[in-house]
């Protein structure tokens, strides 16, 4: 809800995917709860989501577990949501274990969408891993130098 407690969808995203659907809610705490954001996940003729929330126990709970209930297969981003506690983050996603949500890691689902190295993209795939572990930095750039030297 753009003008509601939580504002405005984030700028930062409207960058990153400025061809992204967004579908403002009215003011329902479960996205699935808003008819406009269910036709519009059904209307890209998709069965599988990949969801990612502010809050794993809420934003991303709600939403999943109906959309579970209402046949898709569903992944809930872990690292890419946020919970008050790690208590909560536990009891989350044990429920989601129970209903059949599939936890998972934004490096997880980026490897898994990746596949091959072999893409034209792939060097814009190496700066997202980048940005879910910092650390494959350091990877990318051992290589990048080795591939100087024998040239």
């Amino acid at each position: 809800m753009p003008d509601g407690p939580n504002g405005p969808l984030m700028h930062e995203l409207q960058e990153v995917a400025p061809d992204a659907t967004y579908v403002p809610r009215k003011g329902e705490i479960s996205a699935w709860d808003n008819e406009d954001f269910v036709s519009a996940v059904r209307a890209t003729g998709k069965k599988t989501l990949i969801m990612a929330g502010v809050w794993t126990s809420v934003c991303v709970m709600f939403p999943a577990l109906d959309a579970k209930a209402a046949g898709f297969k569903v992944y809930a981003v872990i690292d890419a949501s946020g919970d008050p506690s790690e208590m909560v983050s536990r009891t989350t996603v044990a429920r989601f274990v129970q209903a059949g949500v599939i936890p998972t890691s934004a490096n997880a689902v980026l490897c898994e969408i990746h596949r091959t190295w072999h893409r034209p993209e792939a060097a814009e795939i190496a700066t997202l891993y980048t940005m879910a572990v910092p650390n494959y930095r350091a990877l990318i750039e051992s290589y990048q130098k080795a591939q100087a030297v024998i040239k």
